[in-house]
């Protein structure tokens, strides 16, 4: 696979793993809490094979095997920090939705 299209799974991967953690979030809100789990699931999934792609990349880069830097890999990597971050924010979201509602 050329690395135009490896950087590109970075971002679909990225951009659907985003995606499954904003609906993570409304699915608690609707207290969903089963699906938000599920969808959160599946974010993690995405991310893993974004993760795994850009671990390879490195490796390469190790071994002396390295690419330039290109603006379409500067954009992937910005998908895939943008979807851990989401994450790792919709994760305490849900948690404060569960929370509250235990309280109420």
């Amino acid at each position: 696979m050329d690395l135009e299209n490896i950087v590109m799974q970075i971002i679909i991967n990225s951009g659907e793993a985003r995606s499954h953690c904003l609906n993570a979030i409304r699915e608690a809100r609707q207290k969903n809490y089963s699906k938000a789990e599920e969808l959160l699931q599946t974010a993690k999934e995405a991310l893993s094979r974004a993760h795994q792609i850009q671990t390879e990349m490195i490796q390469e880069e190790i071994r002396g095997n390295g690419q330039p830097v290109s603006m379409i890999m500067v954009h992937a990597q910005d998908h895939l920090m943008n979807a851990l971050t989401v994450r790792d924010l919709a994760t305490e979201m849900i948690e404060i939705v569960k929370n509250q509602d235990i309280k109420e």
